[in-house]
């Protein structure tokens, strides 16, 4: 899958579907494929194949189904099809996350050539369901686990053998701001001088990330992507992996997609990754002025790329919905950009947009 697909998104985490949802397929001969593998691989894995039922979809072309097992185990199943999909990138990091100690999906039976595996079922406890209902006390738990199996990650999963976070993915990325939100959500064209506004504020974030340690980027570590389990938590969603910038999955985390926290909160759990990260030996800045700037700065890449993505699955994808979440991207990018004098070309360019967000019926 290419590196601003979906997938790369916030969105492409799976969302949870209704319970027994019976399994269809658009295609019948990718149906009679899958039949014939699943028929292959049941017995060995003591699989009740009319159990199979669709557990969830995600923004991509990728779909899981659940099965039960003779011995009262469940499992999932994911359809990835060719050339839309690639498991390959799922296969090869849920190896290194094994290898580094964490909980993921085991990969159990693969048919790389079709887009078929057998998975591990971490079962349906998302961290963004508990999170939204949770008390203070046992947020700040779930946090805490997810902070901690963030350092070792970092730690642990060797990312020479990832693609790198490089300058042409993170303008590609920008670019999908411009593309999709701007020009297609919006109808806006800049004139000379915004677009040059936005080249300058792009290469200050380009600039930024690059300058950051480079470790292993699990690229969606957020709420949506995380499972409640033992241990805690489950990570989910990890096929997109590269090296890059080491705030940037810390970023994710702390400025969600789906769910935000106040500042104060936001800091607090920095703070103790920071303090984590150093005492474990990861390269982050020694001051933690700088290490936030550079978090904040690496947010707002990820935060004007969303709001291109979210844009994207609106109108090419026909997955309107996301679209709803565009003003907490708008309020992130916006505080960032007014915090810091070298970003602030870019306030005028979000204004117009967030201005038609509340007339058009979004709620900030």
């Amino acid at each position: 899958m290419s590196p601003e697909s979906s997938a790369a998104a916030p969105a492409a985490t799976p969302a949870p579907a209704p319970a027994a949802l019976p399994v269809t397929w658009a295609d019948a001969a990718r149906g009679q494929a899958f039949d014939t593998w699943l028929a292959g691989i049941a017995a060995g894995h003591g699989l009740i194949p009319a159990s199979l039922r669709l557990a969830s979809a995600d923004a991509s072309a990728r779909r899981y189904f659940r099965i039960d097992g003779t011995a009262g185990r469940s499992f999932i199943l994911m359809d990835a099809p060719p050339p839309l999909e690639d498991v390959r990138p799922f296969v090869h990091v849920a190896g290194l996350i094994q290898a580094a100690g964490l909980h993921a999906p085991r990969v159990l039976e693969q048919d790389a050539a079709t887009g078929f595996l057998l998975l591990d079922d971490l079962g349906d406890r998302l961290y963004l369901a508990a999170l939204q209902s949770a008390e203070p006390a046992e947020a700040d738990r779930l946090m805490r686990d997810a902070l901690q199996a963030l350092v070792q990650w970092q730690l642990k999963v060797d990312g020479s053998s990832l693609p790198p976070y490089d300058e042409a993915l993170l303008r590609r990325e920008l670019q999908l701001f411009p593309d999709w939100c701007v020009q297609r959500e919006f109808g806006l064209t800049w004139t000379d001088k915004q677009q040059a506004a936005w080249d300058q504020v792009s290469q200050r974030l380009i600039d930024s990330a690059l300058a950051q340690p480079r470790v292993a980027v699990h690229r969606d570590w957020m709420p949506r992507n995380l499972m409640i389990g033992t241990p805690n938590p489950g990570l989910l969603d990890f096929q997109d992996a590269v090296s890059g910038p080491i705030t940037y999955d810390l970023a994710s985390l702390l400025r969600d997609a789906f769910h935000s926290w106040e500042e104060e909160q936001e800091l607090d759990w920095a703070i103790r990754w920071w303090q984590q990260a150093q005492q474990a030996g990861l390269p982050v800045d020694a001051d933690f002025g700088e290490f936030w700037r550079q978090l904040e700065w690496m947010g707002l890449q990820r935060h004007l790329k969303i709001l291109g993505i979210f844009c994207r699955l609106k109108h090419r994808d026909g997955k309107a919905a996301y679209s709803r979440d565009l003003p907490r991207f708008f309020r992130y990018a916006t505080h960032v950009a007014n915090r810091y004098a070298p970003l602030r070309p870019l306030l005028s360019l979000l204004e117009p947009l967030s201005g038609q967000a509340v007339q058009a019926g979004y709620t900030f």
